[in-house]
């Protein structure tokens, strides 16, 4: 498995040779720099033949010298930030580590990895230290000898310098790049060394999601959002994989929110049945991650319960059977994830949604105005979820589970992602339409909540009483959860009354 990723956080500069590196001494928190090191630097870029990584803004090499030589994977974050992986250098013959691999699967999906460049660096490192000698930050100045191997052979040189944080803030990144921009030195045109020694950013070409204004094509409003939800999609595949905090319910958002849009926008693309199986795969996808979502939200929801319960009222090991019962569920629902992201139909997914992006068929109302065609196809979203509150009422209060709530719930979902896709046209009143279907959303998520936790209460304490334990707790957590469900439905038919009568 892959070790636990250091995220890096740094800015690169381009700088002709005979510029001078300037003393940073007097930026915030900086006492002294220490004398400079000199490392010599050799490492091979692996990639796809057709630089799927590189187009990811995802590098991946093996490198010897310096002071951490070995395989190097670094998957963007935030803004400046990357989170970098490190595996053992190994032996050329033994090609990338397989810990490495899994995580740029969702890009590769099967094609071979091979060396696309070789890079030779002679670094000299200057070290930013404060009172204490701890290290703030490392300033490294570079001269690059640079050789492509695809698509042709090329070679280039440059120097650049790197400011990365070790220790200080990112006001003393801000002040380094304030002191360099003074000197006549500024940010780096490109995003990595690969970015630069390939000629070009490979991102440029690939990355074409529209940016769309009220004049512009309504399908632009489509693709806009999708595109945002495949990137997001595609960065939380590998922190699923990694088993991190938050990951496969970033993941399963994703999916729903392209699977939701897809409905609302249907009319935009030119084939019905492309949106059809899209949208059956999205559902397929979001099914297998929920199963481990459903394990962790009920899970925390419990171990909270039993917590805030009165200690004579918690009878029996029932902490001990819930962690039990739902780390078991989870194990096996996560399992089932892993095997699911490694398989061809979720590399056809992929690919299918990114030929939508690149080529979708259109209708003739993509081509459309969007602030014309996009707040009649949201309207019907806000018409279908009154329909659905409408038939919710005709219920007595405090049925609590009829199903009628949970599909007002869907119906508020579907119109928050409609209204989010939508803030391109009409800013104030999509924001508006898509807070208040949140609430709707949230508050009927919270009694969804209280139904599948209450189904999983019958059975622990089922189980309870076969195994000789006593069941009490478990009823009175299924009393407290019914009364929980009772209150939402009654918050809901509140929130209601505040929902905007005005669409978009």
């Amino acid at each position: 498995m892959a070790t636990t990723p250091v995220v890096e956080i740094e800015r690169k500069f381009d700088v002709e040779d005979s510029v001078l590196l300037p003393s940073f001494q007097d930026l915030p928190g900086v006492d002294r720099t220490d004398k400079p090191g000199e490392h010599r630097l050799e490492a091979d870029y692996f990639d796809t033949k057709d630089l799927r990584l590189a187009s990811a803004q995802v590098t991946l090499r093996r490198r010897t010298g310096g002071e951490d030589a070995g395989w190097h994977l670094k998957l963007p974050s935030a803004a400046d930030e990357r989170r970098e992986f490190h595996e053992p250098l190994g032996k050329v013959d033994d090609g990338v580590p397989e810990a490495l691999l899994k995580l740029v699967r969702v890009h590769t999906r099967g094609r071979a990895l091979n060396p696309v460049a070789r890079l030779k660096t002679r670094r000299i490192v200057h070290r930013l230290l404060n009172k204490k000698g701890e290290v703030l930050a490392s300033v490294s100045d570079d001269t690059v000898e640079a050789e492509t191997l695809t698509p042709k052979r090329a070679l280039r040189r440059w120097r650049e310098w790197e400011i990365e944080l070790v220790e200080g803030s990112r006001d003393l990144l801000d002040a380094a790049q304030d002191r360099l921009a003074a000197a006549g030195v500024r940010l780096s045109a490109h995003p990595s060394k690969l970015a630069r020694a390939l000629g070009r950013d490979p991102q440029a070409s690939t990355n074409s999601a529209p940016n769309p204004k009220p004049k512009s094509p309504a399908a632009d409003v489509l693709l806009a959002y999708l595109s945002e939800q495949v990137r997001e999609l595609k960065a939380q595949d590998p922190l699923v994989r990694l088993d991190a905090p938050d990951a496969v319910h970033k993941m399963r958002v994703a999916t729903r929110r392209m699977r939701s849009v897809l409905a609302t926008f249907r009319k935009l693309l030119g084939d019905a049945n492309l949106v059809g199986a899209l949208r059956d795969e999205l559902k397929w996808l979001a099914g297998v991650l929920g199963a481990a979502r459903d394990a962790e939200v009920m899970h925390a929801r419990l171990k909270d319960m039993v917590a805030e319960e009165p200690g004579e009222l918690v009878m029996g090991p029932v902490a001990r059977r819930i962690d039990l019962e739902l780390d078991a569920d989870y194990q096996k629902a996560h399992t089932k994830v892993l095997k699911t992201l490694n398989g061809p139909r979720y590399f056809r997914l992929l690919d299918s949604l990114e030929t939508v992006l690149t080529g979708p068929p259109r209708s003739p109302l993509a081509a459309k105005p969007a602030r014309k065609v996009i707040p009649r196809l949201v309207k019907r979203d806000v018409k279908r979820l009154r329909a659905a509150v409408r038939d919710a009422k005709r219920n007595p209060a405090g049925t609590s589970d009829h199903p009628a709530l949970h599909e007002a719930r869907k119906d508020g979902k579907r119109l928050r992602y409609a209204a989010e896709a939508a803030t391109p046209i009409s800013p104030k009143k999509a924001a508006r339409l898509a807070d208040a279907a949140q609430d709707v959303q949230k508050i009927l998520g919270d009694h969804q909540d209280s139904v599948v936790t209450r189904d999983l209460l019958r059975r622990l304490g089922a189980e309870a009483f076969v195994q000789g334990e006593n069941g009490f707790t478990y009823g009175r957590l299924h009393a407290l959860e019914q009364a929980a469900a009772v209150e939402a439905e009654a918050r809901f038919h509140r929130q209601w009354k505040k929902f905007p009568a005005a669409s978009l």
